[in-house]
Order: structure tokens, then C-alpha cells, then sequence
């Protein structure tokens, strides 16, 4: 195994040596010798004062509302309709928070989340997915949600597009069309104009690879194309096209009034080799990477182009086949001037790792193929509802690594963490998630050892999502939530999980100390600017009352109305009457 140093990653990152990366084999060689008794300690300890906490969700998986007010449909409305849903479930009503606003950022404050990530839907801000087509009342319902937001001292974080195009412009072609980078300037020129005064960070694309992948490649997702060979690339070029498009209007018509950023939001595995000994499961491993995470990234974080790696067995493969399997376009040099530094930060959705070995020979397309490289699973990985999420903690900090060394070390851009999570089963014991407290507990202890150890630029954490939702073809079947939702009752009921009251707990902390608690919550508190009500004289009747007065007077109306998270004392009892 090549023994490559950090110093030497920095110098030759750039450079193409036998299919083998010199940063990622940095990260692999660096934790190789650890122990599973090393890898799995736990830390103890707390995050820098400035580190923000957030809790997300995604507009189709959580509004409904489907044609309220005029809103236009999406590909996720066509999709759900036409019955490729679990149980023919939809996303027309979802978790109704199209008329929950204020609940909803109730259970926010419950929390004391400092942040709150969450997507615009185009259709209801553009029923076309064009300005001529404005839909006033959807333009009010984000007024609500930001301003509610801010009331409550809680910073929005927008996602400007979350898989949910308006089946307007899928009529025309969708991400395939070159006329959409055009559309999706136009609406984030709208957005950023309209709602950049009280929006501070954006994010143009929420895990734009599984809009690539399962929307155009297997057709798994709407659009519901199966073409990864042509229309999987096409539409990764034209979304890497928009994003950049989208932050250099920010950055030349609103950065300097503003004082916002604007980032992208990337989805990857981690990929470990099967057998870390073999530099061809190393070199997969690799490959690995740059199918999925270098994909956007390295174009955006690097040189605004492709990678070698990517390039290179994209050519490799046409010429042992015979054929093509994987049609890569080509920027021009003025594209990739376009495209290079287009981020203020790099956002991260990660949810579990894969192990990778290499597997030749095949001829099918699919990145799989293409690559050359065959993802497993450790069988004593915990599971989770969903077959293709385990929890595997360890890999979020050698992914932040790898991030860190391949794309941020340039840049000096920090890492965001935007979205992380597991779902459980439907029905069984929805209140007490443990599995999911203890994947949170490992996962955000892995971001902590990444900072404090690593010296990681990690500034945000956030967990997916604030309540369960519509999730894709699996409908309502699994729950990512911290809050419950009853989705047999028409009012669609939250209820806090046992990860809501512990996330609440790590939020207090910054960490994993008890210490942290009051610094926290007043770093928390002087966020949020308040108006005091002028003071009311005690009574001169002696009584008690006028030491309640005194005990509570000094409290905001904020502070009156937040919602805490705990358990009344043994032996509490409770009655109906």
C-alpha cells in the first residue's frame, strides 16, 4: 500500500497517478491502523460556541396543499397519481403544513433549534415554473414561514430546488433541456430578490445526484427516464450549469446588500475498501467517490471541470466494450470559469456508508458498471428500515476528511452538514426511537471528533428531518421524523419523538457536556431580539401572588411561550373528567 502524506495530497491533488487518488488514500492510510475499539470511543467534549444546529425537511415530502392557491403540479404530484407510490399514497395533503406554520415552528422553539433547512416548491412560487405565472398567496406562505422564523430567533436556511420541478417544464424536457438553466435563474433571481432580506444562506440543490441518478438514469424516481447512458449526464451538467448560474447573480446583484451565501447541498456514501490491503478495492473505492460525490463537486470546489478519474474510465470502458456506456458533455473553457468557486460553503447529506471492491468486465451502463467497483454490506452494520441506510458513524468522519482534503483545502470554504438521519418503520414503537438517538449520538460524535481532532471546518449540523413525511416511493411507509405524524388523522397531529428531547439536549449543550448548557441557551436567547411589555405595580394585598409576580415578571413573551421538552416527576398522576 502507497503511504501518501497530507502535505503530498495538497501538492499532487491535482494530478492523475494510476487511477489512485492521492487525497483519498491519504484519508484511507490515516485511519487504517485504527482499532474498532479506536474508531467506535466515543468523545466527550463540545463543539466551538459558533457551531449552528438545524433541523430540515422538503417541501412535496411535508407542505401538501397540491393546487392550493393555484400552485402548479410536479413531477411528485404526476408521480404519486399515476400509482408509483407505496399504496397509491400521494403527496397532495402530506403533513399539511401548508396551513401549519405556526405549529410547526412550535415545535421548532420546543427544540431551541437555532436554525431551520427547508425548500421552496418552484410550482408554488411559479405554477410554470416561469415568472409569468407568479402565484401571489405562494409568495406569502414563505413570508409566513421566514418571518415566523425570525420571530422565534430561529435563522432560515432555503433550498431553492429539492427534486420538485414543476411537470411544466418536465413537459419540455425537464433537467434534459437546455433551457432550464435560464428558468431556474429566473427563479432564483426571484427568490433571492424577494426573500434575501431575511434570508442569510441558500442552498440551490438538495442531493442533485438522486435527481440525476433516480430520476434520469433508472427511473426509479419521477421523471421516471431510464437513460444512464445519455440523459443521466446531460442532466448533471445542466444542474451544475444552474447552480452556478444561480450564485453569480447572488454574488453580483445581492451579496454586497445582502450579505448572504450561497452553497450547494451534496448527497454521498462513504466508501471504504472491502479489503483495505488491495490497491485495486482502494483504487474502486475511489472511483467510487468520483461517480457519486465528484460528480458536482469536483467541477464546483475544484478546476469547474470533470474529474480525470471520471473522464478516464468513462473512455476506458467505450473502448474495452466496443461501445458506449456512459456519454460524458464537455464544458467549454468559459463554462468552467463559470462553474469553478461557485460555493460559499459545501454541504453534505449523508446518511450511511458502503464497502467497495473492484468488478471488472461488465458492459452495462450504470455507474456501478461503468466504474468498475461492486458496493457491499457489512452484515453486523445496524439496519435500518430502509435497505439502503445502516448506520455506520465512522464513516461520516473520514468522508468530512476526505471532503476537506479534496475539495475545501483550496477553496477554504466550510463544511456544512445538511442533512442527517434514518428512517424507522411505520408502526411499532414510533414515541420511543431509540435506534434513532443512538445513530445520532454516534453520527454527531463523529462530526465532533472530526473538528476537535481532525481540525475539520465542520460549522453545521443538521438532522433530517423535523417530522415524518412523504419519503419518495415509500410514501409514508418509513419515518425519518423527530416528531411523529399521525397521518390517519385529518389534522395530520405532531408528536415529539424521544430524538426530539435528545437532539433538543445536544442542541443546550453545543455537545456532549453538561457545562455547556447555560452558555448555550444564552447565546441562543441573545439572538432573538424582544419587546418587553411595560411593567404592571405588584398588588399591595399581602399575599403570595405578588411573589409569583415577582418571580415571573421578569420573563419575555418569548420566553413565556416556549415549549419544554421533559418528563414530570415519578408519581405524577393524570385523570379525565
Amino acid at each position: 500500500m502507497l503511504f501518501i502524506t497530507y502535505v503530498s495530497c495538497l501538492i499532487f491533488r491535482h494530478m492523475w497517478i494510476s487511477y489512485l487518488s492521492i487525497c483519498s488514500a491519504t484519508v484511507w492510510e490515516k485511519f487504517r491502523s485504527q482499532t474498532e475499539a479506536e474508531r467506535d470511543q466515543f468523545l466527550s467534549g463540545l463543539f466551538p460556541v459558533h457551531f449552528d444546529w438545524s433541523v430540515s425537511s422538503e417541501s412535496f415530502k411535508v407542505e401538501g396543499g397540491w393546487t392550493e392557491h393555484g400552485k402548479g403540479e410536479t413531477i411528485w404530484d404526476r408521480f404519486s397519481h399515476e400509482g408509483h407510490v407505496f399504496e397509491n399514497q400521494t403527496t397532495d395533503l402530506a403533513c399539511d403544513s401548508y396551513h401549519k406554520v405556526d405549529y410547526d415552528v412550535y415545535l421548532l422553539r420546543g427544540m431551541m433549534a437555532p436554525n431551520y433547512q427547508f425548500s421552496i416548491s418552484w410550482a408554488r412560487i411559479f405554477s410554470t415554473g416561469h415568472k409569468e405565472s407568479l402565484i401571489e398567496k405562494g409568495v406569502a406562505y414563505y413570508d409566513k414561514m421566514i418571518d415566523t422564523l425570525l420571530q422565534s430567533g430561529i435563522e432560515p436556511t432555503v433550498t431553492l430546488h429539492h427534486w420538485d420541478l414543476p411537470q411544466a417544464l418536465q413537459d419540455s424536457g425537464g433537467w434534459e433541456n437546455d433551457s432550464i438553466v435560464e428558468a431556474f435563474k429566473e427563479f432564483s433571481d426571484f427568490c433571492f430578490s424577494h426573500y434575501g432580506d431575511r434570508v442569510k444562506t441558500w442552498i440551490t440543490f438538495g442531493s442533485p445526484w438522486v435527481v440525476s441518478n433516480l430520476g434520469y438514469g433508472t427511473g426509479e424516481h419521477p421523471p421516471r427516464v431510464k437513460d444512464p447512458i445519455i440523459a443521466s449526464y446531460k442532466v448533471t451538467h445542466n444542474i451544475l450549469k444552474s447552480h452556478a448560474e444561480a450564485w453569480h447573480i447572488y454574488n453580483d446583484n445581492y451579496r454586497n446588500l445582502q450579505g448572504g451565501k450561497v452553497g450547494i447541498a451534496l448527497n454521498s456514501d462513504w466508501a471504504e475498501p472491502r479489503n483495505p490491503s488491495s490497491d485495486q478495492d482502494v483504487a474502486a473505492a475511489e472511483r467510487y467517490l468520483n461517480f457519486m460525490l465528484g460528480w458536482f463537486a469536483r467541477p464546483i470546489f475544484v478546476d469547474g471541470d470533470y474529474s480525470t478519474v471520471l473522464k478516464e474510465q468513462i473512455e476506458k470502458k467505450k473502448d474495452l466494450c466496443g461501445k458506449e456506456l456512459a456519454r460524458l458533455p464537455v464544458f467549454t473553457e468559459a463554462e468552467k470559469q463559470r462553474i469553478q468557486g461557485t460555493a460559499d460553503f459545501f454541504g453534505l447529506n449523508h446518511h450511511t456508508s458502503r464497502l467497495i471492491s473492484e468488478s471488472l468486465n461488465s458492459c452495462d451502463a450504470g455507474p456501478n458498471n461503468v466504474g468498475d467497483f461492486q458496493t457491499h454490506i457489512d452484515p453486523t452494520w445496524p439496519p435500518t428500515a430502509s435497505d439502503q441506510i445502516q448506520s455506520v458513524p465512522w464513516g461520516l468522519r473520514r468522508l468530512l476528511n476526505y471532503i476537506s482534503l479534496e475539495y475545501t483545502s483550496i477553496t477554504k470554504v466550510p463544511i456544512y452538514i445538511t442533512g442527517n438521519g434514518m428512517p424507522t418503520e411505520y408502526s411499532g414503537d414510533v414515541f420511543n426511537d431509540t435506534e434513532r438517538v443512538d445513530y445520532l449520538k454516534a453520527y454527531i460524535n463523529e462530526a465532533m471528533k472530526a473538528v476537535l481532532l481532525d481540525e475539520i471546518d465542520v460549522q453545521r449540523f443538521t438532522v433530517q428531518s423535523l417530522m415524518d413525511g412523504f419519503e419518495g416511493p415509500q410514501g409514508y411507509s418509513q419515518r425519518f421524523g423527530l416528531h411523529y405524524v399521525y397521518f390517519e388523522g385529518a389534522d395530520r397531529p405532531r408528536t415529539p419523538k424521544a430524538s426530539a428531547y435528545y437532539y433538543s439536549k445536544v442542541i443546550e449543550r453545543n455537545g456532549f457536556a453538561e457545562t455547556a448548557a447555560k452558555a448555550k441557551m444564552e447565546t441562543y436567547e441573545n439572538k432573538i431580539e424582544i419587546t418587553r411589555l411595560p411593567s404592571l405595580p405588584p398588588s399591595e394585598i399581602p399575599s403570595k401572588s405578588k411573589v409569583v409576580w415577582e418571580k415571573f415578571s421578569p420573563q419575555t413573551k418569548f420566553e413565556r411561550q416556549l415549549y419544554h421538552y421533559g418528563t414530570f416527576p415519578e408519581g405524577f398522576h393524570w385523570g379525565v373528567s
